[in-house]
């Protein structure tokens, strides 16, 4: 069984992450959603709460995901859970270079984690949480963006 952990900022999930942890879960047995802690990046939601989304989430689409947050080195953090892969999502040419640099980086930090790139859905590929929160913000309807859940915590936050 391979162990693999899916890693992001989830602030806050949208239905493209939900749309690359469900295909990833169809290729490995063993799924981590893991919350990345960056205390340099400003956040609307904490990791505690992006962790509660999260597993409200996935509890209604596949009870056997786990879901985790981490500081520090996303392969240290991978190695300590034993994951052997972690998966990163790819929406545009744009992500390329960025996840390029990336995986070259963790292959040298942790030679025997693997990174896998799984292409968002087309209908998801533009959705990202920095334009989810503005359209929020801005009274848009996020209601096809993101999980009922995940709305009502954003619209609640927004003061919307």
């Amino acid at each position: 069984m391979i162990h693999a952990v899916y890693p992001g900022s989830f602030d806050p999930v949208t239905n493209g992450h939900i749309d690359i942890i469900l295909r990833a879960r169809r290729i490995f047995e063993d799924l981590t959603v893991a919350v990345a802690c960056n205390p340099s990046k400003t956040n609307l939601f904490t990791p505690a709460e992006r962790v509660e989304m999260i597993r409200e989430v996935v509890r209604t689409i596949d009870a056997e995901v786990h879901v985790d947050s981490f500081n520090g080195l996303l392969v240290n953090y991978a190695k300590t859970i034993g994951a052997a892969v972690i998966v990163r999502g790819l929406r545009a040419l744009s992500d390329f270079e960025f996840e390029y640099q990336l995986s070259l980086m963790n292959r040298r930090l942790q030679p025997d984690i693997q990174m896998v790139y799984l292409m968002s859905g087309a209908d998801v590929t533009y959705l990202s949480s920095g334009l989810v929160k503005e359209v929020a913000s801005l009274g848009g309807d996020i209601s096809e963006l993101v999980p009922d859940a995940v709305k009502h915590r954003l619209l609640q936050r927004l003061g919307k």
